[in-house]
């Protein structure tokens, strides 16, 4: 093996360049950064060998962080390692079993997104209350709220193109409806329509922000209440209906249906009660 492998600031400078040029996502890259500079605060100056990735594993596994949250860690510097040609160095991730239903603490539902958006609009905040109705109603991302613009609601179609791809979300007429009267009141004439004071495509941090300033009136677990959450009770209600899990892939932008398949798992006592329902014990 080959030794004298030092992580320096040039390198971590250069992997990030690289992954603007892939094309990842802003979040993305600021991820991968950041768990690559806590891999480099671990290393503390040292040489990294296969054995030191390995005790970086085992050191995030004795200090409980979740093994979803590991394996996204891991990824980051499998990605790195790659990068620099050090693909000897890459570790194997934690093996999962498949989640067949979702703790209910974690999964906000249809009532609690309705007093969520009755809260926001009882504080006065439309912004707030058509934002979360469109993420919703559309189970986009916040990173492609920007998309959702004057022209894109008059025509009831949004054109996302974002990590090197391009999909059709579509805006419901009722929503179409909201959103055309609310850019009027607000005299957004073309663009984006959720902006800021300044005019500027709101961020994911003002939004969970504000997200979050709903939840105690609105009696809801703020641990529950981020924007992704609300992509999540999309796909559950769609898939409710239509039952297309490769469908539901295609509306969400997802190139894999193993991704698609973690938002749609059922609550744990959705899942005991079709138990319930099977009638099996006589």
């Amino acid at each position: 093996m080959m030794k004298g492998r030092f992580l320096t600031e040039k390198q971590i400078a250069a992997f990030a360049v690289y992954l603007e040029s892939e094309e990842k996502s802003k979040n993305t890259c600021d991820k991968y950064i950041r768990d690559v500079r806590t891999f480099a605060s671990y290393l503390n100056g040292t040489s990294i060998a296969k054995e030191t990735v390995i005790a970086y594993k085992n050191k995030l596994l004795s200090e409980k962080y979740a093994a979803r949250s590991i394996n996204s860690m891991l990824a980051s510097l499998n990605s790195l390692f790659v990068f620099l040609g050090w693909a000897d160095l890459k570790v194997k991730s934690i093996k999962l079993q498949r989640q067949i239903y979702c703790p209910e603490e974690k999964e906000l539902t249809k009532a609690e997104y309705m007093r969520l958006v009755n809260t926001a609009k009882q504080k006065g905040n439309e912004r707030l209350t058509f934002l979360i109705q469109t993420i919703c109603g559309t189970g986009i991302c916040v990173s492609e709220l920007q998309y959702i613009t004057v022209e894109a609601v008059k025509c009831g179609e949004a054109v996302v193109s974002l990590k090197g791809k391009t999909r059709s979300v579509f805006i419901v007429r009722e929503l179409q409806k909201k959103l055309l009267r609310y850019a009027a009141e607000q005299k957004i004439t073309s663009g984006a329509i959720f902006i800021t004071r300044n005019g500027k495509p709101m961020g994911r941090t003002n939004i969970w922000r504000e997200m979050k300033s709903l939840c105690e009136q609105a009696g809801v677990n703020p641990k529950k209440v981020f924007p992704h959450n609300l992509r999540h009770l999309f796909a559950r209600t769609f898939y409710g209906i239509e039952k297309d899990i490769a469908k539901l892939a295609d509306i969400l932008g997802h190139s894999s249906i193993n991704t698609t398949r973690i938002y749609i798992i059922t609550t744990g006592n959705e899942h005991r009660q079709r138990m319930e329902n099977m009638r099996l014990i006589i």
